[in-house]
């Protein structure tokens, strides 16, 4: 179990987060809010790469700060935008990665063909990463965040950019992982989120502004038909990509 107690951070006198506090347990979550609500910086103190300005962050109990490399080893992260080297081939990243993470060698093929497999890239892990599409490219960031089995995963923004079919591969892929796993979403695409999410936390401004199941959310702005019309209630309208309402 995940629990933010409390999370506030300031850059300088900005403030970024308000007192964010939020308990998640295994399932998908979705993270939604327009450009500097504070979804980034939630997601890199979440995964340690920040350090709150106040409050704490806990894994099952334990300050997550202090179990340092214990708590490092149950993460997975997928940023929106990874330099990817184009002359590597999928399996050659994936073993890069492997190795930072301290998986040990004996274990490292069989994990790479396990997540893979996850993505369906299989038949293409043997190519040059410059040779690929960008929904590919996508994938392989989400199966390096699963590399190892973690029990957290955060994935930032990972169907940006992708033409419609790739983004039904991705949200099936991440569904597919979802059993016994917190994984956190941020996205501003609500189609992307809203079949396979457990719950939804919408954030503005840096304060938690809505924190419940689609429906839930749904029944709470006025019976609305779907989440898309929440966010437009909480966010306002913001802009069209490809036929999809993006927050």
């Amino acid at each position: 179990m995940l629990e933010l107690q409390n999370i506030t951070k300031y850059y300088g006198a900005r403030q970024a987060l308000d007192h964010v506090s939020l308990t998640l347990e295994n399932g998908i979550y979705g993270l939604l809010g327009p450009n500097g609500a504070g979804k980034s910086t939630l997601m890199n103190i979440i995964i340690g790469n920040l350090k709150p300005t106040s409050g704490t962050v806990l894994w099952n109990g334990e300050n997550a700060r202090e179990m340092g490399a214990a708590y490092r080893s149950l993460l997975g992260y997928a940023p929106q935008q990874q330099g990817l080297y184009d002359t590597f081939t999928g399996i050659r990243f994936l073993s890069y990665m492997a190795a930072l993470k301290g998986i040990p060698k004996k274990e490292q093929r069989g994990e790479i063909r396990r997540v893979l497999d996850y993505v369906n890239l299989t038949e293409k892990a043997c190519r040059p990463i410059g040779t690929w599409s960008g929904g590919m490219k996508q994938r392989i960031l989400v199966a390096q965040a699963i590399l190892g089995d973690p029990h957290l995963v955060v994935l930032d923004e990972p169907t940006a950019g992708l033409d419609p079919k790739e983004r039904v591969r991705i949200r099936e892929n991440i569904r597919s992982i979802s059993g016994d796993k917190i994984i956190l979403v941020s996205t501003h695409v609500v189609s992307d989120i809203e079949s396979i999410a457990k719950e939804i936390i919408l954030l503005r401004e840096g304060k938690i502004v809505g924190h419940d199941t689609v429906s839930g959310l749904c029944k709470k702005h006025g019976d609305v038909k779907n989440l898309e019309q929440v966010c437009l209630q909480v966010f306002g309208e913001e802009e069209e990509n490809d036929g999809t309402h993006t927050v």
